[in-house]
Parts: C-alpha cells; sequence; structure tokens
C-alpha cells in the first residue's frame, strides 16, 4: 500500500505541471483555431479541427524565415511604417511590441525585484514585481518618488494588474524573480527557503503607513 502511495504521489508530481502547460497551450491553441476556421472554412471542402493552429504555427515560422534575411527585412519593415502612421492602430502596435520586446530579450528582465504589498487593506498582504520607476507626469502630479508594481494573479502570473506606490510602502523580499513567479503560480504551496536563520527579519522592515494630507 505505501508503494503505491509513493507511485500516486511521483505521478502527481509528473502530471499536474504538465497539464497546467496543456491547459495554457489548448487555450491558445484553441483561440488561435477560434480565428482562423472562419478565413479557411469557404477555401475548403472540410474544416479539420486544429487545422487553423498549423496554418498559425505556419504563419508565425515563415514569417520568421522572412525576416532573417535582407529583402524580408525590409518587406517587414515598410508594412511595420504603415502601421506605425495608422491612427488608433498605431498606438496598439507600439504598446504591443514594446512589451514583447522586453519579455523575449534575454538580456533583460521585465521585473526587478519582488516586494510585498499592504493590499487589499491593512493587515493583508500580497505579492508584487517591481517593473521601473515611476517618471514624468506621473511623477510630477504625485510630487513624490513612486515605483510600478506588477500585481499577477493566480496561477497565471501573466495577467494581473499595475498599482503605484512609494518606495517605503513596499517590503523588499530577498527571493529571486524565479521564485517569486513560481510562489504566485502555486498558490502559495511552493515557497522559497529563507535563507536567514532564525529570528526576525528586520533589513527588509519598512514604513507601511499610508500617509494623509
Amino acid at each position: 500500500m505505501g508503494r503505491v502511495r509513493a507511485y500516486f504521489v511521483t505521478g502527481l508530481v509528473i502530471i499536474i505541471p504538465l497539464g497546467v502547460t496543456l491547459f495554457f497551450l489548448s487555450l491558445l491553441f484553441g483561440w488561435l483555431d477560434g480565428v482562423l476556421q472562419p478565413v479557411l472554412t469557404p477555401l475548403l471542402p472540410r474544416y479539420y479541427p486544429g487545422l487553423g493552429v498549423l496554418v498559425g504555427l505556419g504563419v508565425i515560422v515563415a514569417t520568421g524565415a522572412l525576416a532573417s534575411n535582407l529583402l524580408g527585412r525590409r518587406l517587414i519593415e515598410m508594412g511595420q511604417h504603415v502601421l506605425m502612421r495608422t491612427p488608433l492602430v498605431r498606438s496598439i502596435y507600439a504598446t504591443s511590441r514594446q512589451v514583447v520586446d522586453v519579455f523575449f530579450d534575454e538580456s533583460t528582465n521585465p521585473f526587478e525585484k519582488v516586494v510585498l504589498l499592504e493590499y487589499p487593506r491593512r493587515g493583508l498582504y500580497t505579492l508584487g514585481f517591481v517593473t521601473s520607476d515611476a517618471r514624468g507626469e506621473i511623477q510630477r502630479k504625485t510630487r513624490r518618488k513612486m515605483v510600478n508594481v506588477f500585481v499577477p494573479t493566480t496561477p497565471n502570473p501573466t495577467s494581473g494588474f499595475l498599482i503605484m506606490v512609494p518606495p517605503n510602502h513596499v517590503i523588499r523580499l530577498d527571493m529571486s524573480v524565479d521564485e517569486g513567479i513560481k510562489l504566485v503560480m502555486s498558490g502559495g504551496m511552493l515557497m522559497p527557503q529563507d535563507g536567514a536563520e532564525g529570528g526576525e527579519d528586520t533589513e527588509h522592515v519598512v514604513d507601511t503607513t499610508l500617509e494623509t494630507d
């Protein structure tokens, strides 16, 4: 009986991450299939589920191959130039391009630090990732230094919301960004090991008292 239980636990360890991965891939492929099905249905005598995904992947690979040569890069640059001169489309495309560049640039990390926020009310804390310092109009209108913190949702850390807070209202943690993402995805089940030994960690204790005017 003990061996069966051990096999069961080992199977869960293997199946759960695989299942979560397949779940998110199925959402992506299902969306692609739904988008391309109306386009391909009039062109084929019969539509096969999953064909839209294959076509979508083929288009992505073909675009990458096209961008790898000089002529292809020029054509893509011309298309991007047209998009950047089109009202409304310009804003959407530019923002999407910047986000993709940040996440796929291996030399940079979109998240700088893992922090705790006293949110949504006093006495309750949530995990967040510092992305940058607030600048420009936000900095001028608030008249104080602010940091941008991305608060992810569980178990999908790619969705969440942005909150801007003063630096002294966050508690900076020593855990790595990867550890923080694992903590969010597991719903708190995968807690990173604490390198500090014994006692309360006072190094990161900050003033979280909200200021009032």
